[in-house]
C-alpha cells in the first residue's frame, strides 16, 4: 500500500485517508474517492489529497477484518460477527457465559503486522448477551494479502474465540446460622449472580451453623450446583463447612484463593455435583474471587486447584477503604 499525498488527477480510486470538506458536504476518510468526489474536490480549490493506493496484492480493511474474524471464530459457538465497518469486526456474545480464548494463538494473529490486530477481554470472563468478547481490527486501510494468510493460518479449523454458554441451570443456597449472625443476607446478591448465567434457586435452606446439620442439608441436595455461604467464615479445610462437605460424602478440591475479596473460598464435589463455598465477600455484589469460580463452573469449565492458584495474578480485585485493617498504608 502506498500513503501519502497525489494530485487530484491521480486520485480517483484512491481511499481518501482524512476526512475533508467540499462545497457539497465532508468526505469521510476511508471513502473509495469517485470521479464526482474528486470533481467536488476540485470545486472546493483542492489540488492535492492524501489518499491510501492498494498495492495488487493488498486486501482492503473491510474484508481482511471480516476474513480474519471468520478465521478466528472458527467452530466456535455462542458468537456474532458485526458487519466490518472502517477495518472492524466485534464479535458478540448470544446470551451469557465465559469467553474462552486461545491465548497463544492469538498472541501469534497480533506478531504477523502491525496493522493486523486483534483485542479481547480476559480468558474466561463473564460475558452478558451482546457484550463484546473481541474486536478484529485492520488498523491500515489494506494490508498485504500474504500477512493476512500468515494470520488467518496461526489459528486452526477449530478458531482461537469462543463462547462457554452455562450447563448448570438449578442451584440450591444453604445458608449456616449462628447467634446474632447476618441471618440470610447475601440471599440476594447471590440470586443475581445466578440470575445472571440463567441458573435458578431450586432452593434456599437455613441449618445452624454445625457440621451435622450442614452435612445432612448438602446430603439432600438433587440441584445441579450447591452453595454454602456460612453465618462464620470458613478458616480451614477442616472448619465447619468444608467437614460437613466430606461427612455427606463428599470432597474438597481446594480451600483458599490467591483472590482478594474472595481468599475464603473452597471448592468441592458431592457426587459429581459441584459444590462451592463462598466467602463472606458473596453477600455484596461486587466483583469478588467466588465470581470467577462460580461463573466457570456454572459454564462447564473444569476448575482445578492449579487454575485456582493461577488466580492470583490479577487477583488484587478491589480495596475496601472501610476494612478494618486496611492494606493500604501498612509496611512489613
Amino acid at each position: 500500500m502506498k500513503f501519502g499525498p497525489v494530485p487530484l488527477t491521480e486520485a480517483e480510486g484512491a481511499v481518501l485517508a482524512h476526512s475533508v470538506q467540499t462545497g457539497e458536504g465532508r468526505l469521510r476518510k476511508g471513502r473509495t474517492l469517485t470521479p464526482e468526489d474528486v470533481n467536488a474536490l476540485a470545486e472546493a480549490g483542492h489540488e492535492t489529497v492524501i489518499v491510501a493506493r492498494l498495492d495488487r496484492d493488498d486486501l482492503g480493511e473491510d474484508r481482511a477484518a471480516e476474513r480474519l474474524a471468520r478465521a478466528v471464530l472458527g467452530q466456535g459457538q455462542g458468537l456474532k460477527l458485526t458487519r466490518a465497518f472502517t477495518g472492524r469486526v466485534n464479535l458478540l456474545a448470544q446470551g451469557p457465559g465465559v469467553a474462552e480464548l486461545d491465548v497463544p494463538a492469538l498472541e501469534a494473529v497480533n506478531a504477523v503486522h502491525p496493522m493486523i490486530t486483534i483485542a479481547t477481554v480476559p480468558p474466561w470472563q463473564q460475558m452478558r448477551d451482546g457484550g463484546m468478547v473481541a474486536t478484529i481490527k485492520i488498523i491500515s486501510y489494506a494490508v498485504p494479502l500474504a500477512d493476512l494468510d500468515r494470520a488467518c493460518a496461526a489459528v486452526d479449523a477449530a478458531g482461537a474465540i469462543g463462547l462457554r454458554q452455562p450447563v448448570l441451570k438449578t442451584a440450591t443456597l444453604i445458608i449456616t446460622e449462628i447467634p446474632g449472625g447476618v441471618g440470610d443476607k447475601g440471599r440476594t446478591a447471590i440470586a443475581g449472580r445466578l440470575e445472571a448465567l440463567g441458573v435458578t434457586f431450586e432452593a434456599v435452606r437455613m441449618v445452624p451453623h454445625r457440621r451435622a446439620p450442614l452435612a445432612t442439608a448438602l446430603a439432600g441436595c438433587t440441584s445441579d450446583l450447591v452453595l454454602v455461604l456460612t453465618g462464620s467464615a470458613t478458616s480451614d479445610i477442616d472448619d465447619v463447612a468444608p467437614a460437613a462437605l466430606r461427612a455427606a460424602g463428599g470432597s474438597v478440591t481446594r480451600f483458599g484463593m490467591p483472590v482478594d475479596p474472595g481468599n475464603l473460598l473452597f471448592l468441592g464435589d458431592l457426587g459429581g455435583r459441584p459444590v462451592i463455598g463462598l466467602p463472606g465477600c458473596a453477600r455484596a455484589p461486587a466483583l469478588n474471587g467466588a465470581d470467577w469460580v462460580l461463573s466457570r463452573v456454572i459454564c462447564g469449565v473444569p476448575v482445578t486447584s492449579a487454575d485456582i492458584a493461577g488466580m492470583g495474578v490479577g487477583g488484587l480485585l478491589k480495596e475496601i477503604p472501610t476494612r478494618p485493617q486496611p492494606r493500604r498504608g501498612r509496611t512489613t
